[in-house]
């Protein structure tokens, strides 16, 4: 296994201690997959069944986009197949893909025409960066709604999912968690804002856009990096086991 394989490997057990130690993740359900490097018609993921606190960098599974098993022992839960797989055919940017159905992002997904709005600066991060699917359309049996789903992305990167929860792409594990965990706290901010059932107070759309440009530089890319490894060191501490 080359040096670029293992960290991958390493990098997305991460991301899946991570995600249950920050409260995203739901029993053994929702999935985080990642391309394996240099070998863009294959990918990582937990085999079913594998709670997200026991996932290590060598029990996860490669898979071919045409769902065999090439690596690992266990087998690949059907809907996390037929979502990721199609994506990442059709979006091979997006090398890092978590879909879950974390509480609050989920809570807004659940309101008629619920958006994240500019009313803090965390949630200007995702100005003009999230397409909404409003065709909730049940279990992810086949691979048509993992197309559909790539579609409705409309070429951007976060897709609020209606009356089910969230999907992310990213260029990187450290990116798309960084997006991850931050659409979850900005979602919170604004049902709690919400939920006062006074009026939002908004940012003016010409400090949204500098804002979010300022967001999307070269800077906030290595902040994103930066935070995760920061993460990656807590988890050294306390859960050195997922790299194992």
């Amino acid at each position: 296994m080359s040096d670029e394989i293992r960290q991958a490997r390493i990098d997305l057990a991460a991301a899946y201690r991570l995600a249950y130690m920050h409260g995203l993740s739901e029993g053994i359900c929702n999935h985080l997959t990642l391309t394996v490097p240099g070998q863009p018609d294959k990918f990582l993921l937990i085999a079913h069944g594998t709670h997200w606190s026991q996932v290590t960098a060598s029990n996860l599974l490669m898979v071919s986009l045409d769902g065999e098993v090439l690596e690992g022992e266990g087998v690949v839960e059907d809907t996390a197949f037929y979502i990721h797989a199609p994506i990442h055919r059709a979006r091979p940017d997006l090398q890092c893909i978590m879909h879950t159905h974390q509480t609050q992002t989920l809570a807004l997904a659940m309101i008629e025409g619920g958006a994240i709005e500019p009313i803090n600066q965390n949630a200007l991060r995702y100005y003009d960066r999230v397409a909404r699917d409003d065709n909730y359309n049940g279990l992810a049996f086949d691979d048509q709604e993992g197309r559909r789903l790539a579609k409705s992305m409309q070429g951007k990167n976060i897709l609020m999912m209606a009356n089910h929860g969230v999907l992310i792409g990213a260029s990187s594990v450290a990116r798309a968690y960084d997006e991850i965990y931050y659409l979850e706290r900005t979602a919170a901010a604004q049902i709690l804002a919400m939920s006062t059932g006074r009026p939002l107070k908004l940012i003016p759309e010409e400090v949204c856009k500098e804002t979010a440009r300022q967001m999307m530089s070269d800077n906030m890319h290595r902040f994103a990096n930066d935070h995760f490894n920061a993460l990656k060191r807590v988890l050294d501490r306390e859960q050195p086991d997922y790299k194992d």
